[in-house]
């Protein structure tokens, strides 16, 4: 019998219609949407991060929106604690969370837990690093292997930074990093019932398309306009989390002369694009939900009928 509550996870890359989905479900089904965007947090950041508007937040309210100044950071760790307890509020309302966004990360971070690892070792690091310049990051794969073959086997043997945690956590540890990670989720795994749907485009380049139509809807909205303002009213540098956020950036860079102007449009397409690239390996090789082509006339019909599905045999279990 599944008494865990249910919880649905609506995951793609930019542009390929997570929030008219959202809201599609939010018409019909009793459930509230939460945010999983890694730049919705951050308040008076509305257009470069398309952001509902006030209208539309009104009649469908999404949670962790608009939560901290454009001068804080804001982690996956945060993210699964504030994700967790509005989950379980609305869980106590009698209602599904929907979880819609695209900062994959963080869904990563909700689905299996965060690993309890021991903090980088300065001293520990400098001898691998000083191994790894005598024979080779190669020859620390191999010793890694002997020590974490599961975590080995994953790494490329030239991958430094994986490599040199890896080896620093099991000489700290004295336990495969791979053997923590496993246990860490184990003791973290949530009492939900997810049902997670990823939105995958059929031809990439239609949503190359959606995405230069989109940015360029920003510029017209006053994406330029939205970056002057917040460096006017808050303290900022474009090494912040904020800053970088894809659009933000080039725009910053382009009113700076650190990039020609005329290229920001450009810029600004490409990175989103790029964006979007990591988006979808993330949804194929990690979370691997159940995908749906985003660029399908029906596609919220079809989501509807596998919502149907999950909570139809959820209701012949319980």
């Amino acid at each position: 019998m599944n008494t865990r509550p249910p919880a649905i996870l609506l995951m793609g890359p930019t542009a390929s219609g997570k929030t008219a989905a959202a809201l599609w479900l939010a018409e019909r089904y009793p459930v509230e949407l939460i945010s999983v965007d890694s730049a919705q947090v951050f308040r008076d950041m509305d257009i470069g991060t398309a952001k509902p508007d006030a209208e539309t937040l009104k009649a469908f309210p999404h949670h962790l929106i608009d939560l901290i100044s454009p001068e804080e950071a804001y982690s996956a760790a945060c993210f699964r604690r504030d994700a967790l307890a509005v989950m379980a509020e609305i869980t106590a309302r009698g209602k599904i969370p929907v979880l819609v966004g695209g900062t994959m990360l963080y869904f990563k971070a909700l689905l299996e837990g965060l690993s309890d690892l021991p903090h980088a070792n300065p001293e520990l690091r400098a001898e691998i690093d000083a191994f790894a310049a005598a024979h080779g990051w190669p020859a620390v794969h191999a010793e890694l292997a002997k020590l974490d073959p599961v975590t080995a086997a994953r790494l490329h043997p030239t991958d430094s930074q994986r490599l040199q945690r890896a080896l620093e956590v099991c000489r700290l540890t004295g336990r495969p990093m791979s053997a923590l990670i496993a246990e860490t989720r184990r003791q973290q795994n949530d009492a939900y019932d997810y049902l997670s749907i990823g939105l995958l485009p059929s031809d990439r380049a239609v949503l190359h398309a959606r995405i230069a139509e989109r940015f360029d809807a920003m510029l017209d909205a006053g994406l330029e306009e939205e970056v002057d303002a917040l460096r006017y009213k808050y303290a900022l540098s474009l090494d912040l989390p904020s800053m970088r956020c894809v659009g933000y950036r080039q725009v910053w860079e382009a009113q700076d002369g650190i990039s020609p102007y005329g290229e920001m449009r450009d810029r600004g397409i490409y990175a989103t694009r790029q964006l979007a690239k990591r988006q979808i390996t993330w949804l194929a090789n990690t979370l691997k939900p159940e995908t749906f082509d985003c660029l399908a006339t029906d596609l919220c019909q079809q989501i509807g009928q596998r919502v149907d599905a999950f909570l139809s045999v959820r209701a012949r279990h319980t």
